[in-house]
C-alpha cells in the first residue's frame, strides 16, 4: 500500500458513459480528476448493452423494412447471415477492447486508476489493482459514484446452478441457441427476443402478470410489439410465475406455479436491474450496501455529512438509460465545478444546473419491429399525477410518408397536451422508423412550446413527421380523450 494517498479534487468511481462524461466536465472546470474502473472504459453501453444489442437488432429491422418495399421483398426473403451479423456485433463492440477510450480520457486530462474502488470514509477511496496492489486516493471536493447496475436475478430454486444468461450474455454470445427462453417483458426482454429469433433461435417469452410487454409505456406500445414478435415466430406466454429453473447437461428446464414447464437450451433472465453498490464501501459513510443511491436534484447524496458524495447515472435509479446518465453526468460535473469555485447554481426549472429532464422529458427507443419511441409522461403517469390533459391518437399508417415507407405500414402516435399550460406533456410513437421522430418531441417538451406555435412548425411532405400535423388537426377536430385531473 502506498504510504500517502494521491490527492485529487474529484474522484469518479466507474468509467462508463456517466463516469467519463462527469470526469470530463470536472476536468473542464479546472479540477484535478481521477477515474477508477475495474473493467473496460466505456462500460455496459459500449460493450454489453447499447452498442452490441443494436448491432444485433439492425439486420432484423432492416430486413423487415425491406420486405415491405415493392421490388425488394423477394430479394431479402432468405435468412440472415449469422456469422456476418455476429462479426458486425463484435466490430461495433470494438472487440471488447478499450484502447480508444483510454486515449479519449487522456485527451481530456483525466487520470485513470485501473482496479476495484471502495469508499473508505469521507473523501477517501482505496483501489485494489489487478496485480494485488492497493492505491489510496483522497478527494478535496467530491467523490462521484457512477458504478451503474447489474442484471437482477430472482431468488429461484436452481437458477444459479443453471447458469442463466443475463443481458451481457445475450449481447455477446458467439452461438445461436436452438431454443431460447426469455423471462421478462421489458425492454431488454423484447429486444433480445427479437434479435435472437431473427438469428435463428426459437424464442419463448415467459411474462409475469397480465399487463403484457413494456408495462411502463403506453399499453398500445406493448400490444403492437407483441404482435410484431408473434409474427416473427416468438411464442409469448403471459401470467407466468416461474418457480424453478434447473439445468441438465445442455438443456434448461423451467417450471412455473400452475404446473407448466418448458425446456430450452438457454434462458435469459431480463427482469430488471440492481445497483452496483454492494461492495463499494457504502457502510463506511453511513449507507447500506446494495441500496440505490438516492440523490437530491443536484446529485448529492443526502445524509452524508459535508456534501462531498455524489451519485449519477443508473446507480441513483432516476432514469436507467445511457443517454440520461450522460445528461446527469454533464449537469453533476458542472455543479461540482461551480461549488468548488464558490459560485452560485442556476437550478431553476430547465436551468444549467437542474436535472428537470429526469422527470419531465426522458426519451426512450425500443429497437424492435415495430420500433417504439417515447418521451415525457404516459397517460397513466399524467393521470396519476392529477394533470389535466387531452390525449390525442393517430394512425401513422394514414400519413403519406408512411405509405411511401412501406406497404401496409402499421403504426400509432399519441400526444398528451397539458390543458393548463397548453404545451406537450408526452408523446409516444410506434411503427417502423419512428425513432427519428423522438428528438422533435423531446425539443417540444423541454422548450415547453405552446401547441398553437407548433402549427407553424411545418413538416416536409411526404415524411412520417407529418404525423405531427395530423395530431394537431385531430385535436382541433375534437377527437380527443380529456382527463380533468382526478388522480387515480
Amino acid at each position: 500500500m502506498s504510504e500517502a494517498p494521491r490527492t485529487y479534487d474529484v474522484i469518479v468511481l466507474g468509467a462508463g458513459p456517466c463516469g467519463e462524461n462527469l470526469a470530463e466536465r470536472t476536468s473542464d472546470a479546472g479540477l484535478a480528476t481521477v477515474v477508477v474502473e475495474s473493467e473496460l472504459l466505456g462500460g455496459e453501453c459500449s460493450f454489453w448493452a447499447c452498442e452490441p444489442s443494436k448491432a444485433l437488432l439492425r439486420p432484423m429491422t432492416a430486413r423487415a423494412d425491406a420486405r415491405r418495399v415493392p421490388a425488394l421483398s423477394e430479394a431479402v426473403s432468405g435468412p440472415l447471415d449469422v456469422a456476418v451479423a455476429l462479426a458486425h456485433r463484435d466490430k461495433l463492440a470494438n472487440y471488447w477492447q478499450d484502447d480508444d477510450q483510454v486515449d479519449w480520457l487522456n485527451s481530456v486530462s483525466v487520470d485513470l486508476v485501473r482496479g476495484f474502488g471502495r469508499l473508505e470514509g469521507p473523501r477517501q477511496v482505496t483501489v485494489q489493482t489487478a496485480d494485488g496492489q492497493t492505491v489510496r486516493l483522497a478527494a478535496r471536493h467530491a467523490v462521484a459514484v457512477c458504478t451503474g447496475t447489474d442484471s437482477a436475478l430472482p431468488d429461484l430454486p436452481g437458477l444459479s446452478d443453471a447458469h442463466p444468461w443475463t443481458s451481457r450474455n445475450a449481447t455477446s454470445s458467439r452461438e445461436v441457441p436452438e431454443r431460447l427462453a426469455v423471462i421478462g417483458g421489458g425492454v431488454v426482454a423484447v429486444e433480445m427476443a427479437a434479435a435472437w429469433q431473427a438469428l435463428g433461435s426459437q424464442v419463448t417469452m415467459l411474462v409475469r402478470g397480465t399487463r403484457g410487454l413494456l408495462p411502463r409505456m403506453e399499453p398500445f406500445a406493448g400490444e403492437m410489439v407483441a404482435d410484431g414478435l408473434r409474427e416473427a415466430g416468438v411464442d409469448i406466454r403471459q401470467d407466468i410465475s416461474v418457480s424453478r429453473v434447473t439445468r441438465t447437461g445442455r438443456e434448461v428446464h423451467i417450471e412455473w406455479a400452475d404446473g407448466g414447464n418448458l425446456t430450452a437450451d438457454e434462458v435469459l433472465v431480463a427482469i430488471g436491474r440492481v445497483p452496483r453498490t454492494g461492495d463499494i464501501g457504502m457502510e463506511t459513510v453511513g449507507l447500506k450496501p446494495g441500496d440505490w443511491l438516492a440523490v437530491d436534484d443536484t446529485f448529492q447524496v443526502p445524509g452524508v455529512a459535508g456534501g462531498w458524495l455524489y451519485a449519477a447515472g443508473d446507480v441513483n435509479h432516476r432514469a436507467l438509460m445511457t443517454h440520461q446518465s450522460k445528461y446527469q453526468a454533464r449537469i453533476a460535473g458542472a455543479i461540482i465545478g461551480v461549488r468548488a469555485a464558490g459560485g452560485r447554481l442556476d437550478d431553476a426549472r430547465w436551468g444549467a444546473h437542474a436535472s428537470t429532464a429526469d422527470s419531465a422529458a426522458v426519451p426512450q427507443v425500443v429497437f424492435t419491429d415495430p420500433e417504439v419511441a417515447s418521451v415525457g409522461l404516459t397517460a397513466r403517469q399524467a393521470e396519476r399525477a392529477g394533470r389535466r390533459f387531452d390525449m390525442v391518437d393517430y394512425d401513422i399508417g394514414h400519413v403519406a410518408g408512411a405509405v411511401q415507407y412501406a406497404d401496409g405500414y402499421r403504426g400509432k402516435a399519441r400526444l398528451l397536451v397539458d390543458l393548463d399550460r397548453g404545451n406537450v406533456l408526452g408523446a409516444t410513437f410506434v411503427g417502423a422508423g419512428v425513432a427519428e421522430l423522438l428528438f422533435s418531441a423531446t425539443v417540444a417538451i423541454t422548450s415547453e412550446v405552446p401547441v398553437e406555435r407548433l402549427w407553424h412548425a411545418v413538416p416536409a411532405f411526404p415524411t412520417i413527421s407529418e404525423v405531427w400535423l395530423r395530431l394537431l388537426e385531430t385535436r382541433r377536430a375534437g377527437a380527443v380523450r380529456r382527463f380533468e385531473g382526478t388522480a387515480v
